[in-house]
């Protein structure tokens, strides 16, 4: 049987999943996509595929993918995602199609357990911390048990743990095959399986990671596999433009140091004066930090000789000093290099670190932007390009194709297919899928940024019915968000007109961080009264702990969760534990980001709107992936609230509103508190009442 036909029975009613599941349902959409995914890998070349909320995708590429007999790499924007193809949705459709199937999970070195260091630090625990101690004893213990050496499947893991760098590798301080635990090594047996396996699932990072240095994995990956997929594409041009840049952090240089140290005193003691060497390289980093300020978490455009506000004397004066220090270093350790794996391995890095000072004195390269990344006590100096697509087209390996976009419809139409000569083998094939692509019938925005341009274009809209599941409702009143503390009063006060009436199950998504916090703060006072409604503020706990309590309330509680950043996309709560979904503004990109900047720079140079070609579409992409937190079953009902009055006032409000689902509407603030009601007597929740 053709693939074309194997995928339609698969998906068909009575097909292969709905027999394997008797809960699935055949949509149009999610064939239309299968189809589509089909006919890209038999004919190669790009497909981009935006399928809204509930269309199935995973499935839609999953289905084809296995089907055709193909070997198959599937890239995703976070590890939560890359568990959930792995461990669930893989195990699932290889009973269910009858495919024996060798699949292999793949991330990145920090994922996994590193027995060597795990020694290391084992045999530097004099003086450390209870728990420092206590959390190496635990590791130690798991790692007799553990086959596969990830440290997300220690029990008690948590992913921000300040001891995890103690006992996993990075690229900067990993001696390959020198490494006396080599044959232990869960990264290098991860990625044997990956080698061997017929569909291997990574993440964007590892995917760039290994891309950009070329080492084994990806690089001996990827000219392997003929399919490749990408979801979570939205975040792939993101990823891609952090690894094809340089990157130089005091972090990096800290790191480097403290290990310098331990290392040579440890195997080349008396071959050289390391604590003055070292000394030197920290005294020179500490100079150019210093020269910084005391500004944190911001980013310094970086346009001429310094940083911005920086005086450039001083900064290029600093820069040279620590380049000297390296020098320095490096003659010193290239004269021990050869007696030990792990000199030689210092001896590499301190030239990177020497390159990277070197680097970071002259003027960018052409087509590139530079800016500094102030957080905290980090440092970080950036240059990278404005989106990966000058980098990325040679890997695609696309040729001319004709400008077709093309509606799910129109991916059933057999009598129009992409068409190959009979006696070319078929190209590889490219699959790019996310929820949330562009802001036009191309998807222009995503496509010009990867080097996509001649991709194969499909918009598949969600099966649910936002008119008859969902309001939007825009305050007209609303203060204008230039006046921040109006605005978030008058944000918190709406809020928590909704949580009062619902017993909670609201979400706010805020821009900045500044307005999480103060919408945070007012949410609060405004719910003194509601003992049993509970305000939680994203960076008060994990991330992780945050979902939890929100998705599964206690009996009579209830919480409105404040966040922003990462809670815009991939927080799925389905079902009533979410009814209300309040925005404060548009999320228009940060004008004063460097990187945003450059972009809006080149636009306006090539005689374009940098608003209406930029700012406007990451607005649109970014509105779509808030309101889509609110309908995530097609049983789920709710209202989302844009607390922002230019939509209604300002000419490009009307192309905001169209890239939102198609929601039924209202204005008024007596027709918001009606819906509320409703919507809290058909959920059963109960007014709260007041001490």
């Amino acid at each position: 049987m053709e693939l074309h036909a194997l995928i339609e029975s698969t998906f068909a009613d009575g097909g292969a999943l709905a027999q394997a599941n008797p809960r699935f349902k055949a949509r149009q959409g999610q064939t239309a996509m299968a189809l589509a995914v089909g006919e890209a890998i038999e004919q190669g070349g790009a497909l981009a595929v935006e399928a809204g909320t509930g269309v199935g995708k995973t499935f839609a590429y999953l289905v084809p993918a296995l089907l055709s007999g193909e070997r198959v790499l599937v890239s995703t924007a976070t590890k939560a995602l890359q568990d959930q193809i792995f461990l669930r949705d893989l195990p699932f459709l290889r009973q269910a199609l009858g495919i024996s199937l060798q699949a292999a999970l793949l991330k990145g070195r920090s994922s996994y357990l590193c027995p060597y260091r795990l020694e290391l630090a084992e045999s530097e625990l004099d003086g450390a911390s209870a728990a420092q101690v206590r959390w190496v004893g635990q590791v130690r213990t798991w790692s007799a048990t553990t086959q596969t050496g990830d440290m997300s499947e220690m029990p008690g893991f948590q992913e921000r743990s300040p001891y995890l760098p103690l006992v996993t590798s990075t690229r900067e301080n990993c001696l390959g095959s020198h490494c006396p635990q080599f044959a232990q090594c869960h990264v290098n047996r991860a990625r044997k399986q990956a080698l061997a396996a017929d569909l291997v699932v990574i993440n964007h990072h590892l995917f760039f990671a290994d891309l950009q240095v070329r080492e084994s994995g990806m690089a001996e990956l990827l000219p392997s596999v003929r399919v490749a997929v990408i979801d979570e594409a939205h975040q792939f041009n993101e990823t891609g433009v952090n690894f094809l840049g340089e990157q130089w952090s005091n972090a990096q240089l800290n790191d480097f140091a403290r290990e310098t140290l331990r290392t040579c005193n440890k195997l080349a003691r008396g071959l050289g004066d390391w604590a003055q060497l070292v000394y030197a390289v920290d005294e020179a980093c500490k100079a150019w930090v210093r020269c910084l300020g005391e500004e944190s978490h911001q980013r310094l455009a970086w346009l001429g000789p310094a940083p911005e506000g920086v005086d450039a004397a001083q900064w290029q004066t600093a820069l040279q000093a620590q380049a000297d220090a390296l020098h320095a270093l490096n003659l010193a350790l290239q004269g021990v290099s050869a007696s030990a794996p792990e000199l030689a391995r210092l001896h590499e890095r301190c030239l990177q670190h020497w390159h990277k000072a070197q680097l970071f004195q002259g003027a960018p390269r052409l087509g590139r932007v530079r800016w500094v990344e102030l957080g905290g006590v980090l440092a970080r100096l950036i240059e990278s390009p404005l989106d990966i697509a000058h980098d990325m087209r040679s890997h695609w390996g696309l040729g001319e194709h004709p400008d077709s976009a093309r509606t799910a419809e129109d991916a059933q139409d057999a009598d129009a297919p992409f068409e190959t000569p009979a006696d070319a083998a078929p190209a590889r094939a490219w699959i790019f899928t996310s929820a949330t692509l562009g802001a036009d019938a191309r998807l222009s925005h995503f496509t010009q940024a990867c080097g996509l341009e001649q991709a194969r274009i499909l918009q598949v809209p969600s099966p649910f019915n936002y008119a008859r599941q969902s309001m939007l409702y825009v305050p007209a009143d609303m203060p204008d968000p230039k006046h921040v503390q109006q605005h978030g009063q008058a944000v918190a006060e709406l809020a928590a007109q909704g949580a009062q009436a619902l017993g909670g199950r609201t979400l706010v998504l805020t821009t900045t961080l500044k307005a999480l916090h103060h919408i945070g703060q007012a949410l609060r006072q405004a719910l003194l009264i509601c003992e049993h409604i509970e305000v939680l503020v994203q960076g008060e706990q994990s991330k992780q702990r945050l979902m939890e309590l929100f998705r599964n309330p206690a009996p009579g509680k209830g919480y409105v969760l404040v966040a922003s950043a990462t809670f815009w996309e991939g927080f799925d709560v389905p079902g009533d534990a979410l009814q209300l979904v309040v925005i404060d503004k548009l999320p228009f990109p940060p004008p004063h980001d460097p990187l945003i900047q450059a972009r809006a720079r080149r636009y306006e140079q090539q005689g374009e709107s940098a608003f209406a070609r930029l700012f406007v579409p990451e607005a649109a992409i970014a509105l779509k992936q808030g309101a889509g937190r609110l309908i995530r079953t097609e049983t789920d009902k709710g209202i989302l609230a844009l607390c922002d009055p230019r939509v209604l006032q300002k000419g490009y409000g009307r192309q905001l509103l169209a890239s939102l689902p198609p929601m039924a509407r209202m204005r008024s603030a007596s027709h918001f508190a009606e819906a509320v009601r409703r919507l809290a007597a058909a959920a059963g929740a109960s007014n709260p009442q007041p001490d």
